[in-house]
């Protein structure tokens, strides 16, 4: 299929979406998909993003586009990432190295789950210029400091700690779809894959994904765990900030503190010298009464000078610039590339990269700015209301489960 193609039939995330539906088993979609909870802190990322406005601005004539930034420390080609997501195995086969790929080639950050389905070494000879590990905090100081030296010496070269999942969530969705980790296909999930020949060849080829980067500290473990719970489970701690401290003291590199959603905790973790902030909800994943990440994100901004990641909620370039404009350098999105995997396979990624662009450009021409430096202040909308207004149900109203 040609790029053109490609453009006609899949001109927004929306339409990888949808395809990604079409092709995944029900129990796989609803692991990605969901939320936790009524999954109301995920509308409510949609809502808060669609109320962040700008004034378009005229007459400013013929301009280049420069999507150039910096963030911690590298020019970077593009103001996104790819963001981890546990298992994405499951989810694709081989998707952690695909993306990979694909950030290399594009020069943008990957960023590799603790729960990954391949392993630090396995992406050694994949990663690029700055590949970043994300760490569920194993509680022996002996399997974190193996974990940190494996990350290092395979190129990892940023450290991210997700400090947002003390405990196993929820996710009532995933527990209906009947997806217990490690997945086990029951007859009534295999008659699910029987429906979905693309995802079954390719799980056959590679056989049904596990954690790989926790085999060599846990073998045989059967724990009682809740559904959506797994493994690492098994090994994790609640970190506290002397755990932050520990981390700052034994890795050399830049580091990353994911799930930050209050402007009080932001001059601590400062004074533990990190390098960055994410601010971040886990796309409602995980609490389902949690403001959306795009107006924490403001007093956040008020609160550090240290620079800031946002994810959650984002769905187009429209979406970046909001969250640009409104405090963060850079922008990750986790689902969007998974449901731009399971829409096209290995073209996927590189595609959705190639709509954000493009979404990216039209909305700086509206705006009139030559550069992502000149963002204007947003203005607030008044929320959207029916017709108008579409929920992620309706949108999925004609779409075969």
């Amino acid at each position: 299929m040609r790029v053109m193609d490609l453009h006609q039939r899949y001109p927004a995330l929306s339409d990888l979406r949808q395809r990604a539906r079409r092709r995944l088993p029900r129990f796989v979609w609803d692991y990605l998909d969901s939320g936790t909870g009524t999954e109301a802190t995920m509308a409510r990322n949609r809502a808060a993003l669609d109320q962040v406005g700008f004034s378009p601005s005229i007459l400013h004539g013929q301009q280049e586009t420069s999507l150039q930034c910096n963030f911690l420390g590298a020019g970077r080609p593009l103001p996104f990432g790819i963001a981890p997501v546990g298992m994405s195995g499951l989810i694709w086969p081989d998707a952690e190295r695909l993306l990979s790929r694909c950030a290399a080639a594009q020069n943008i950050p990957y960023c590799l789950s603790t729960v990954a389905s391949q392993s630090p070494e396995d992406l050694a000879d994949d990663l690029g210029a700055a590949p970043w590990f994300q760490l569920y905090p194993p509680k022996d100081p002996d399997i974190r400091r193996d974990l940190l030296d494996r990350a290092k010496k395979a190129g990892f070269t940023g450290l991210v700690l997700t400090v947002d999942v003390p405990v196993a969530s929820r996710r009532e969705r995933q527990t209906r779809s009947g997806l217990t980790q490690p997945p086990r296909l029951t007859p009534r999930l295999l008659a699910q894959v029987a429906q979905r020949p693309a995802w079954a060849m390719g799980m056959a080829r590679r056989g049904m994904p596990h954690m790989r980067t926790l085999d060599a500290y846990v073998t045989g473990a059967n724990a009682t765990l809740s559904s959506t719970a797994h493994v690492g489970y098994l090994l994790r701690t609640s970190p506290d900030w002397e755990y932050v401290k520990w981390l700052r003291d034994n890795w050399e590199g830049p580091l990353i503190i994911k799930g930050v959603m209050r402007a009080e905790d932001t001059a601590p973790l400062e004074a533990l010298g990190v390098d960055a902030l994410w601010v971040s909800n886990h796309a409602g994943r995980q609490f389902d009464a949690a403001p959306a990440t795009i107006e924490a994100l403001p007093q956040i901004r008020a609160a550090t000078a240290l620079p800031l990641i946002f994810d959650s909620g984002i769905e187009g370039g429209l979406d970046i610039l909001r969250a640009l404009a409104l405090g963060a350098d850079f922008v990750m999105l986790g689902r969007a590339f998974h449901f731009a995997l399971a829409a096209l396979g290995k073209k996927g990624p590189d595609h959705l990269i190639d709509i954000l662009r493009k979404d990216l450009v039209a909305n700086m021409g509206q705006l009139g700015l030559p550069d992502l430096n000149s963002l204007p202040a947003p203005r607030t909308l008044p929320p959207l209301t029916p017709p108008f207004a579409t929920s992620r149900s309706d949108t999925d109203a004609n779409v075969p489960p």
